[in-house]
């Protein structure tokens, strides 16, 4: 793998904690993720790491490219929506992060929306 950003290694990192947790909870995996879980984070990890908005990544809700085939974008969101609320107890750091990231203003979104015209 090559070097990325902090913000991308972070996401990256925020990524493979919650499929672990989702993993760990639903597969009984101890050691390693699951081949269903290792896919979808491969999958979900290649995405980021080919992210076109670099180190300004917003987080993927508020961008207005949507990468992931409709497949796995409805694994992750299953695994997100598992995991978002353990994600505190587990990773409180990742989840603040995680959660100014989502916050953060001038998303990729809203600045595509400044720019039209009335």
């Amino acid at each position: 793998m090559f070097l990325l950003g902090e913000r991308l290694e972070r996401e990256n990192r925020t990524v493979k904690a919650m499929i672990e947790i989702y993993c760990k909870k639903n597969h009984r995996s101890n050691i390693e993720l699951c081949k269903e879980c290792k896919e979808i984070y491969d999958y979900a990890s290649y995405r980021i790491t080919r992210c076109p908005h670099k180190d300004k990544k917003p987080a993927c809700t508020k961008c207005e490219i949507h990468c992931f085939s409709r497949k796995m974008k409805d694994e992750i969101k299953k695994v997100m929506r598992f995991s978002g609320p353990r994600m505190l107890i587990y990773h409180p750091i990742l989840s603040l992060f995680h959660y100014i990231d989502k916050l953060k203003e001038g998303s990729i979104k809203k600045k595509a929306n400044s720019l039209e015209i009335p």
